[in-house]
């Protein structure tokens, strides 16, 4: 177990640690961006590059390239809602999506504003869909903005932080114990899993935001409602 994982981790720190880091940002900017945000696993691009991390300065470098990424990946698909907004919703590859996510979006929005921007960042299809959903939207892409950086903050150093947490802890434990390499497994198993709960414990929590029930006068957000076009 120790050697296999050995090879593998020696492989991706064996990459250029400036094409790694290219890498993880270009993947979290396709990963957040219209659609392709549905097929490219960015968050699994940057737990593998996370794993090649040695030292302060490669760690700080990838956080931040992601945190680039998403936000251009973010900005990409707001200004696509803002001049493209009904062509891509009504276009082959916004079909295939559904219109029942298209209104859940909408509705998400239209109730919870910013915190839907800041939420949609841990919740399936919904992250793709809000940056567009927003554009199409009266809400100003500075408070877009405002709302989507601290998401992207938290996601990217909880994954690089995970990544080469558990990578340099075996590395240190790989010539004492011989099954050191199921103690990284463990470690990330268990950090996937922690990720798979809060996302549906926040999905579950804010379900009834997205559902056809009527509005509650006292939405915490409720300044943000009508930031649909009617």
């Amino acid at each position: 177990m120790n050697e296999i994982l050995s090879w593998i981790l020696d492989t991706v720190s064996g990459v250029d640690p400036v094409w790694r880091t290219l890498i993880a940002g270009v993947a979290m900017l396709l990963e957040t961006s219209i659609l392709l945000g549905l097929i490219v696993p960015g968050d699994t691009v940057l737990l593998v590059t996370a794993t090649g991390v040695q030292g302060p300065v490669q760690y700080v470098a990838l956080a931040l390239a992601s945190i680039v990424g998403a936000l251009g990946g973010e900005s990409i698909g707001f200004m696509l809602g803002r001049y493209f907004g009904p062509r891509i919703r009504h276009s082959r590859l916004g079909r295939r999506i559904g219109e029942r996510h298209w209104q859940r979006a909408e509705r998400y929005l239209d109730r919870r504003g910013g915190i839907a921007v800041f939420l949609s960042r841990f919740l399936p299809v919904l992250h793709s869909l809000i940056p567009v959903t927003v554009g199409m939207s009266t809400m100003t892409y500075r408070r877009f903005i405002a709302w989507t950086l601290p998401a992207c903050i938290l996601w990217s150093f909880a994954y690089v932080t995970a990544g080469s947490v558990a990578a340099g802890s075996y590395r240190e434990l790989a010539d004492r114990l011989h099954f050191a390499g199921y103690i990284f497994v463990a470690a990330i198993v268990v950090f996937v899993i922690v990720v798979i709960i809060v996302k549906k414990v926040i999905a579950r929590g804010e379900e009834r935001h997205m559902n056809d029930a009527p509005d509650s006068p006292d939405s915490p957000d409720s300044a943000e409602r009508g930031a649909l076009p009617r």
